[in-house]
């Protein structure tokens, strides 16, 4: 059963990349630029498909994250949380996947965030414009706990 169902979209790297690639066609069809500006055109085209908006699905027995069109995801198991808490990224954590000093980042856009501990010990943050109800949605049915203190 689904708790939690929540897509957010990454509107300055949509806006940016539609933006790049459309001008790149322009140049290429309408000022006799080389065409080899429609292959960039094109692979700019890919992280727009890619990274344009995470969506995040909280059922009873997992949290999976999904990315753009759903090739890039991930899934973890319910039984694997053990706590979570509402954090602020600082500015320069950016967006999209990577390893933080917090753990593993998965963002698209803004700067707040769900923080959750692992079983193991290890930590991912979830980009989300709505991680108040995402940590909720992963409090309930769960073992998960608040975290002890205020996290940065």
């Amino acid at each position: 059963m689904t708790r939690y169902e929540h897509a957010q979209f990454g509107w300055v790297t949509l806006v940016a990349t539609a933006a790049g690639a459309v001008m790149l066609f322009a140049f290429t069809f309408y000022l006799g630029a080389p065409r080899a500006l429609l292959v960039a055109a094109a692979v700019l085209v890919l992280p727009l498909l890619l990274f344009s908006s995470l969506t995040v699905v909280v059922t009873d027995s997992i949290l999976r994250l999904s990315f753009g069109v759903g090739l890039i995801r991930k899934t973890i198991a319910r039984s694997d949380i053990v706590r979570c808490s509402v954090v602020t990224n600082p500015w320069y954590y950016g967006w999209g996947i990577h390893r933080t000093p917090r753990g593993w980042l998965y963002n698209v856009s803004g700067s707040q965030a769900v923080e959750i501990e692992l079983g193991n010990g290890s930590l991912v943050r979830v980009g989300t414009d709505e991680p108040e109800a995402l940590c909720a949605a992963l409090r309930s049915h769960s073992p998960v706990r608040p975290a002890r203190g205020p996290t940065r």
